[in-house]
């Protein structure tokens, strides 16, 4: 059933990473329930979710829901009569599979964003907190006679590209040196005018989205730091004819996982609140720019949202009254 239900996904062009959590929570459930999927029914599911929801890391509302849809979907494909598994559960064990989350049971998707509200934009003082532990780090890695200095300075300037161009992280691993593009309306910012995104969030079995992010005067700033990574850093790691801008000390590509984990070093040499991770970049870009006065059209298309109502979802309160005076980089 699993590999049968894989396959489908699969002609569906759905990413591995989608398939592979989807398969994996199906086995939860099943060893959850001792059951198999013939067997369950909607007190099982009813259960699960209920036992997930407890001790002392109980799962969000929209986590639930994307369980409760993931097992759904399953057993749509169960129930399809095209596939025959009614027929061949019927003829071996007498049993039928069954809808276990109905709309008496499941949480209802009734509003657009219920994210931690704890997850926020940083305030201007908070950026610049952040990118100074960033780029202390180096200096004390060094001082204590460690390895890692070079990784440290590389994941600096990673933090500041991520804030200065709102990009998320897996569009931010994948950008290429090829992808620094020149603005002509801004020449002086050279190759950095602008990145090609390559590898924007798509829609399900739809290819990743394009888009093109231009780079802002108030953001200018990172015009040194990329020329200073590109020039002294990155030259460094012997990269070769590796395309990739960010590269590690084996000389890949550095991972979204890797891109969080500088955050996270940084954020708590920072003393910054637990609860800001790599995406509150994003959100302070948003509400940054919407403060230096760009028009919500232009910030919409920047970071790649289909629809204005998301790009005002994350905006945040305002940060400050004026334009900061940023000591970048």
């Amino acid at each position: 059933m699993l590999e049968g239900w894989a396959r489908q996904q699969a002609a569906r062009f759905l990413k591995e990473k989608t398939i592979r959590p989807r398969l994996r929570l199906i086995k939860r459930l099943e060893e959850f329930t001792g059951l198999y999927p013939w067997q369950w029914t909607p007190a099982d599911g009813e259960a699960f979710i209920a036992h997930l929801r407890s001790g002392s890391d109980p799962i969000q509302m929209s986590t639930a829901r994307t369980y409760e849809v993931t097992v759904s979907l399953f057993l749509e494909y169960l129930l399809d009569a095209r596939y025959e598994w009614i027929d061949a559960c019927l003829e071996r064990f007498g049993e039928v599979p069954q809808a276990v989350f109905h709309e008496g049971n499941s949480v209802l998707h009734t509003v657009e964003y219920e994210a931690d509200p704890r997850r926020r934009p940083l305030t201007y003082d908070e950026v610049q907190a952040l990118f100074d532990a960033a780029d202390a780090r180096p200096g004390r890695i060094r001082g204590l006679g460690r390895k890692g200095a070079l990784s440290t300075l590389r994941d600096a300037a990673v933090l500041k590209t991520v804030y200065a161009y709102g990009t998320r992280r897996t569009e931010s691993s994948k950008v290429d040196l090829a992808d620094l593009r020149r603005n002509r309306k801004m020449p002086q910012y050279g190759k950095y005018g602008s990145v090609m995104v390559r590898f924007g969030k798509s829609s399900k079995g739809a290819p990743p989205k394009r888009r093109t992010v231009l780079l802002i005067p108030e953001m200018d700033w990172v015009t040194d730091t990329l020329d200073h990574y590109l020039a002294e850093v990155r030259p460094q790691f012997s990269p070769g004819r590796h395309p990739a801008l960010w590269v590690t000390e084996r000389v890949g590509r550095l991972s979204p996982r890797s891109i969080n984990e500088a955050f996270v070093a940084a954020r708590r040499d920072a003393d910054l609140d637990e609860d800001l991770d790599l995406h509150c970049l994003r959100h302070s870009w948003i509400t940054h720019v919407t403060e230096f006065g760009y028009p919500a059209r232009f910030v919409q298309e920047n970071v790649g949202h289909s629809h204005t109502s998301t790009t005002a979802i994350y905006m945040g309160a305002r940060t400050s009254t004026a334009t900061p005076c940023w000591r970048l980089p």
